[in-house]
């Protein structure tokens, strides 16, 4: 069982927006509303900055993004939280001996001080990121790999995810797909358009779906 991180397994928004908002600030720009931002966090931090500073061509390599990262990285983890509900999901598949990890698109440098802070990098069988590999998703490689890591059939597999390349990349993979309505979605998606095989709107049915699925629903 693998899950995204910013907004499935973790809500990161709160420290993401808050280095945002800072570098806006110091920029002479008035910072982008939170709900705003929270939005645009699974789209990366060069799809943040984009939404943040419209008239500006954000790249990898752009001063205002490595400005923002080092930012961040000064907060990775202050207000950074499992989702509420997830925590305990976590400890009865561990003692269900089911594995899970995490796939995300985030760089190994913000991922694994994320992870380790949040008391999740040892309990994980596998941590892919985007930096991992030469692809990202939703190329498939991330979580076939991380399948790999766990010994289990990609097609015996789960992804959970908050964003259309999260379902794409895993049905490419050849596993079984959740859309969660409860991440970072902006105003003009549409989580059921991404044709998940199954949908959770909070993580009150993610847990219910999910227990189910791997035969723990009492």
């Amino acid at each position: 069982m693998f899950f995204d991180l910013d907004g499935t397994l973790a809500d990161t928004a709160p420290d993401m927006v808050a280095a945002l908002q800072a570098l806006q600030r110091d920029t002479g720009i008035a910072p982008m509303p939170y709900d705003l931002g929270r939005s645009q966090v699974s789209n990366g931090a060069v799809g943040l900055l984009s939404t943040a500073f419209p008239h500006e061509t954000i790249t990898v390599d752009s001063a205002l993004l490595c400005d923002f990262i080092d930012r961040y990285k000064r907060r990775v983890c202050e207000e950074t939280q499992v989702f509420p509900g997830l925590d305990d999901l976590l400890l009865t598949l561990e003692g269900a001996a089911i594995p899970w990890g995490v796939v995300t698109n985030k760089p190994e440098h913000l991922t694994h001080p994320i992870m380790e802070q949040l008391g999740l990098a040892d309990r994980s069988v596998s941590i892919v990121c985007g930096d991992t590999l030469p692809t990202r998703k939703p190329d498939p490689a991330t979580l076939l790999l991380a399948s790999e890591h766990a010994a289990v059939a990609a097609d015996d597999c789960i992804y959970v995810g908050d964003a259309s390349r999260d379902i794409e990349a895993g049905k490419n993979a050849g596993m079984g797909t959740i859309a969660v309505g409860y991440g970072y979605i902006a105003a003009d998606d549409d989580p059921l358009s991404w044709r998940a095989d199954q949908y959770a709107e909070n993580v009150a049915e993610l847990v219910q779906i999910l227990r189910k699925a791997v035969n723990l629903d009492t």
